[in-house]
């Protein structure tokens, strides 16, 4: 159920409809718009008594829901969702497209300060590294941990880079949660609900991997599990499916950006690098996913991929995304969108803004 507001509500109006769901034993959900408030209604079984609710102060009126998903679905929040970021301009969501890149895991304080200082240069506002990496195989690079965590960390003060990295367990979720500004889960963890509830108990930003079999609407109730727990700033993020194709490592499904347009509020990125799987389909695929309408990027970068512990194979060089950025900032500018500019080093001194 959905309890609207009138558009001159007052956030007293708000509180008190929202302290009537909870006194009927139901949890609710205030999601700001920018005419209205919407109040999504999770937790009940059924049909919900409308009486009190209706006449109450400021109720424009309740509507039913019939999606499966609630609060994910634009029938909540005709609004797009920006989630912005204190104390810097970057959004992800909004008019400038989110330029996320960084390596794929972090492996030593060098690689991973070498591979931020020119991702920054090129114009990324977001670092993307692995602390742990989720891999096939038990032998294979498992990531540095919490050492990694505080590498991150050190980029973001000299940079100015939002750091995102992938918790794979409810352990990894607490580190993630105290170093990191956007806590990604992965396509492996798409639907381990018990991880998706943890990450809605957290107020920070939660990237949403879809999974490499996972339909619209699975992808969309993933989403909602973490929305359901009261955190609303999830960003979803494409990043291939598996299919019959074996010319790619996985197909990237870029139709599936305007599908969660039309049926939902939250923003939606694309990850080529892994859509891919291959270092010379990466840059077309990001051109490609800009002029369907992504809300942004995120590739992975390293300064020797030939050497790197894991996914050099799709990583590109920092020549080959300063390439990246100007093509797809020249196709944002089509669509109204634009990429944010870089970042200025000197020497001996803080980075700046260009």
């Amino acid at each position: 159920m959905l309890v609207v507001m009138k558009a001159h509500a007052t956030q007293e109006e708000i509180q008190a409809v929202c302290e009537q769901i909870e006194q009927l034993g139901y949890r609710p959900h205030p999601l700001p718009g920018a005419q209205r408030t919407a109040i999504g209604i999770t937790g009940n079984q059924g049909e919900i008594d409308r009486g009190n609710l209706e006449e109450m102060s400021g109720v424009a009126e309740i509507i039913k829901v019939s999606k499966p998903y609630k609060l994910v679905s634009r029938d909540v929040k005709e609004e797009d969702t920006v989630i912005s970021f204190p104390g810097t301009n970057a959004t992800i969501g909004g008019r400038n497209l989110a330029m996320i890149a960084g390596p794929c895991s972090i492996e030593t304080r060098e690689q991973a300060f070498a591979v931020a200082e020119q991702v920054a240069v090129a114009g990324a506002q977001f670092f993307r590294g692995g602390a742990y990496k989720p891999r096939t195989s038990p032998y294979a690079f498992q990531g540095l941990g919490e050492e990694a965590l505080k590498i991150m960390a050190e980029i973001r003060d000299k940079f100015g880079l939002r750091i995102v990295t992938e918790a794979i367990d409810n352990e990894a979720l607490e580190l993630v949660d105290k170093y990191a500004d956007v806590i990604q889960i992965g396509a492996r963890n798409m639907q381990n609900f018990s991880l998706l509830k943890a990450a809605g108990r957290k107020r920070k930003p939660v990237l949403l991997k879809r999974g490499i079999a996972a339909t619209l609407e699975e992808f969309l109730m993933a989403a909602e599990y973490i929305m359901s727990e009261g955190n609303y700033q999830v960003i979803l993020c494409e990043r291939g499916v598996r299919t019959f194709a074996d010319h790619t490592r996985n197909t990237l499904d870029l139709s599936i950006v305007p599908a969660v347009q039309r049926l939902s509020h939250l923003p939606i990125v694309v990850d080529p690098s892994h859509g891919t799987g291959k270092r010379n389909k990466v840059i077309p695929l990001g051109r490609a996913a800009v002029a369907v309408g992504c809300d942004g990027l995120i590739v992975e970068v390293h300064n020797q991929p030939d050497k790197a512990l894991s996914d050099g194979m799709q990583s590109l060089y920092p020549e080959q995304y300063f390439q990246l950025i100007d093509e797809v900032a020249k196709i944002a500018a089509v669509l109204g969108r634009s990429v944010p500019h870089g970042i200025e080093i000197t020497e001996g001194a803080a980075a700046t803004a260009k």
